[in-house]
């Protein structure tokens, strides 16, 4: 499922639940990257998958638990890959 608003009122209409894998670094990955920085500074917080869900991904916890906590997971796993591996593509030659 796609969401089209966050409750923080950003935009956007490609905003998926499960993040599109590849082992470049994808379209998504690019209009994304902000939420991808959003959810490492919200676990460098210590936020909780409830709190990163509604507030960074625009999910409600409370009426999809399932929901929130894959697309949380997904968000985390695609985010941490970004700054481990993504990041060399963008700077390689």
């Amino acid at each position: 499922m796609n969401r089209s608003t966050g409750t923080d009122g950003t935009q956007s209409s490609t905003l998926r639940d499960e993040v599109p894998w590849s082992d470049s670094i994808t379209g998504y990955d690019r209009q994304h990257r902000t939420i991808y920085l959003r959810i490492l500074d919200a676990c460098a917080d210590n936020a909780s998958v409830e709190e990163m869900a509604e507030l960074i991904l625009g999910i409600d916890p409370a009426l999809e638990p399932i929901r929130a906590r894959k697309a949380v997971r997904s968000h985390i796993d695609r985010a941490n890959w970004m700054v481990t591996t993504g990041c060399n593509q963008l700077f390689a030659g």
